[in-house]
């Protein structure tokens, strides 16, 4: 199962997305905005991939965020800053049965998949 989190919006989801349906490959999407974000989504990513990885520092939001809210020093503050702040999360992040990939590139999506979905 494939499920893509991010925002409709967002350039780099929207290619996502079309690449997906190009390769006719199901997938749930999950809006950031709509559906929610919490820490129980947020901290198993952070047990794959680094927080530089998952943080967008330069979003706009990012850029608005007050000196101490940048200074976040742990992952528990990491996710409280996420989940209140959902946009801060690098688009999109692919969940493919449980493994993560965050970002988009046609090369790099290919491997992940044929990786985790055996394909």
């Amino acid at each position: 199962m494939i499920t893509l989190y991010g925002i409709p919006n967002c350039d780099t989801v929207k290619k996502a997305r079309k690449w997906l349906e190009m390769q006719h490959l199901d997938y749930q999407f999950h809006d950031f905005r709509k559906d929610g974000v919490d820490s129980t989504l947020v901290a198993p990513w952070l047990q794959q991939v680094d927080s530089t990885v998952l943080l967008n520092r330069r979003s706009t939001t990012w850029k608005q965020l007050s000196d101490a809210d940048k200074s976040v020093t742990t992952d528990d503050q990491l996710i409280s800053l996420l989940v209140a702040n959902p946009t801060l999360i690098k688009r999109p992040v692919i969940d493919c049965n449980g493994a993560i990939i965050v970002g988009f590139t046609p090369d790099r999506l290919n491997i992940f998949l044929t990786e985790h979905l055996g394909k």
